[in-house]
Formats: structure tokens, sequence, C-alpha cells
């Protein structure tokens, strides 16, 4: 483990900056319609219970990281193979938020310039921070986090002063009753964003008191279900249900449309800006992750050797994940969840904990 510690306010806005992340950027929920709002809020709501099984898997095995202590719960063969298998699927979920990067800055700002640069740019970017160590990432992401709240509540201002609020958008509210929502929660919503936070059991242990650990991860997440919930709100109030559906960035999309006083308008360059913060900083914690349970799980003693290699499996990753946009949100948004999402976010955590507390239990009896 990096010799670092970062506080419970630090592991709280790097919470919120990774779970905002990309899940501002997509249609997430969209299946639910007029009821996206609903399910997104469901979802985080829901996410508590994994939040617990993080933090109890965290709580048995405070000073090591998962890397070690799935070894120490399955024996050393099949806990390296465990370890090994969720390094990758790491590595995968930060391919798959490098290509969301690249691919928005080409539809709205650089539409010439190839996607391998703009992918590339950020990720050397990435790269040079980790390199500094967590707490770097954590001092960032306290400079960077009001700035992006700030955004965030001048564009809510700015909406309003427009007049583009339409509230029937909403109606009729649960017009195809429960089943889409709860569909929507339980295939999608649940697991992106707030379910990736699995990511944070290789940060916890840098924590400095590490009984703040489950009230701040609880925290967080309620925190990002709620602007979720509200950011999803205004999308569909709007741009309306269609719109926003068929929109491949519903939140730029709404930013373009402000237009205060005829002269106040074209401002999603400022938001861009904002979803680039959140970007950076949840590509960058998948990717410490990813580094750091490489060098704990195969003995390096020198982490940040391993940042320009494991930088381009995942630049080549992102490339190759998909032959265009429109499949590769089909891939993230309805095939991912069920297939990778559940059982490695959801089943397997919960089996680890399962196996804890049994042995716990037989070497007490």
């Amino acid at each position: 483990m990096e010799k670092a510690k970062i506080s419970a306010s630090q592991l709280f806005i790097l919470m919120v900056l990774f779970q905002l992340g990309s899940a501002l950027l997509v249609p997430l929920g969209m299946r639910a319609k007029q009821d996206v709002w609903l399910a997104i809020f469901l979802g985080s709501v829901c996410s508590f219970a994994l939040m617990i099984i993080y933090y109890q898997l965290y709580r048995h095995y405070p000073d090591v990281l998962p890397t070690t202590y799935v070894q120490k719960i399955l024996g050393k063969h099949v806990g390296k193979t465990v370890a090994f298998i969720y390094l990758l699927y790491f590595m995968y979920n930060s391919s798959r938020v490098l290509r969301d990067f690249g691919e928005m800055l080409l539809t709205f700002a650089y539409p010439d310039t190839p996607l391998f640069i703009m992918n590339a740019l950020l990720m050397l970017v990435i790269i040079y921070t980790i390199r500094k160590g967590i707490e770097v990432l954590a001092r960032s992401g306290e400079l960077l986090f009001m700035f992006l709240y700030i955004l965030a509540v001048i564009g809510f201002i700015l909406i309003i002063f427009s007049g583009l609020i339409n509230l029937s958008n909403l109606q009729p509210t649960l017009g195809d009753g429960l089943g889409p929502v709860l569909n929507t929660t339980f295939t999608e919503t649940l697991y992106f964003p707030f379910g990736e936070s699995i990511v944070f059991t290789m940060i916890l242990p840098y924590l400095k008191h590490p009984k703040k650990a489950k009230f701040t991860m609880i925290c967080a997440t309620g925190l990002t279900g709620i602007n979720l919930t509200i950011t999803s709100l205004i999308n569909v109030t709007v741009l309306g249900v269609d719109l926003a559906s068929r929109s491949q960035f519903p939140l730029l999309s709404t930013v373009q449309s402000i237009q205060v006083a005829d002269f106040l308008e074209r401002l999603d360059v400022f938001f861009m800006l904002a979803l680039v913060i959140g970007i950076f900083f949840k590509i960058g914690i998948l990717f410490y992750a990813s580094m750091m349970g490489t060098a704990d799980l195969f003995n390096i003693k020198s982490p940040s050797r391993l940042s320009y290699p494991l930088g381009l499996v995942i630049l080549f990753t992102s490339m190759i994940i998909a032959s265009n946009f429109p499949e590769h949100l089909y891939e993230g948004l309805r095939v991912t969840p069920l297939k990778l999402h559940m059982p490695f976010l959801v089943l397997f955590p919960s089996f680890l904990l399962l196996v804890v507390y049994i042995k716990r239990r037989l070497k007490l009896n």
C-alpha cells in the first residue's frame, strides 16, 4: 500500500465526483420514460445496502487492500484469480468512461479530431496525477468540487429564468405502473453509477478515521442520488421524454437550450468543463485502483511503474470496445449491468461477506 492518508471529507468528495462522473453525461434510466427520476432515486436508496456490504468487508480487513483479503477469505489461488478478474473489471470500466469522454468532445467541440487523440490527451493527464498518489487526487477533488457545484447552481438558475421547464412533460406519473420503474432500477440505476462505488474498497484502507467510512459512503451516495434525480427531472421537463430518450447527451442538449434575454446562450462549453471534471475523477479512481491492486497482487514495490503500461491498455481498450457510440451506449446501459455489474457489484461481494461471517462463526464455536 501507498503510505498516504485521506480524510472523511476527501473520501466524500471523491465518491460524489466519481458517481456523478459519466452518469451526468449519458441518458441514464430513460427506459422508465417520464418516471426516470423515480428510477434513479430508488436506485440510490437501494444502493445503501451495497455500501453497507462494502463497508462490512472493509471493517473486517481495515488495513489491507481487497486484493489481499480476498485471498484470506477464499484461499490463495482462488483469491488471486478473483482479485485479478476484479482488476480487469476496473480497467474495463475506466475504458468505457474514457470512450464516453472522447465521444462527447468529438460530438460537441472537435468533430474533425481523431478519437484516439482526445482519449490519449486525457489519459496522459490522469497518468501524471495518479503517479503523484491518492493524496494529490483527493486534494484536486477538494479544489474542483466547489467549482463543479457552482456551475451546477448557475445552470439551474439559468434554466429556470429561461422559461424552458414544462412540468406537463412529467405526466402521467407512473402511467405504465410501477413495473418499468422497478425494472429500470434493478437492471440499470442500482449498478450504474452507485454500485460501481465498489472501487472505493481499494481506497478505504487509506482513510484516517475508519469509523467514519460507512456514514461518509451513505451520505455521498445520497447526495449523488439527489443530484442525478434533479438532473433527470430537468432533462425531461425541458426536452420531453422522446427527445431526452433519443439524445446521446441529454444534459448537454438541455444546456444548449438555455437562452436568457437574447444574449446569454451557448453555455454548453462551461458545462462540458464540469462533465470533464467528473469524468477525470471517475477514470482516475478506477485507474488508481487497478494500478494499486495490480502492484499488491503481484508484489510490485513501485506501483507507479505500472501507470504507463496500464494506461496504454485502457486507452487502446477504449478504442476497440465498440465500433460506434450508439453501440457503446447500448452495451453500457443494457448489456453490461446484468452480465457484469450484477455479479461483480452485488452477488460476489455478498458471497464474500457471507463466507466471512461463516468463518467467524465457526471460529467462535
